[in-house]
């Protein structure tokens, strides 16, 4: 299954009762696993994860733990970034060269690089003790 595909389907069952912007994200591994998460929201906002996040999650449970590609799609009119945080979990697990498609529902692609999203990442080789 292509990633566009498996984001599309996996946004369609986000939970996001309260804002109504649904998110799906689907990431193939260096394995050739692909990974899908959608976002769920919580009254509490910042209590809710994001799709990039809950793809991870999924990868690094099914014994991957290197991203080779990575498709977003959001309800957006213009294609729509990662968050911070995401950014910095996708720099984590992936190259710097690594696509990342950032699409909406309406067909509107752009594509990246995970370097050109978080340009500054904070990496293990940062941490005094690595």
């Amino acid at each position: 299954m292509s990633l566009a595909k498996a984001a599309r389907l996996v946004r369609e069952r986000a939970y996001a009762p309260y804002s109504n912007f649904k998110v799906g994200a689907a990431l193939r591994s260096t394995s050739g696993g692909v990974h899908v998460g959608c976002n769920v929201e919580n009254v509490a906002y910042p209590e809710g994860t994001c799709a990039e996040a809950g793809a991870i999650a999924a990868m690094i449970a099914a014994g991957d733990q290197t991203i080779e590609e990575i498709y977003v799609i959001a309800d957006s009119p213009t294609p729509v970034p990662p968050c911070g945080g995401c950014r910095q979990k996708l720099a984590e697990f992936a190259d710097g060269q690594v696509k990342v498609t950032l699409a909406t529902t309406t067909g509107v692609e752009k594509v990246m690089t995970v370097a050109e999203l978080l340009p500054g990442a904070f990496g293990a080789d940062h941490m005094e003790n690595a």
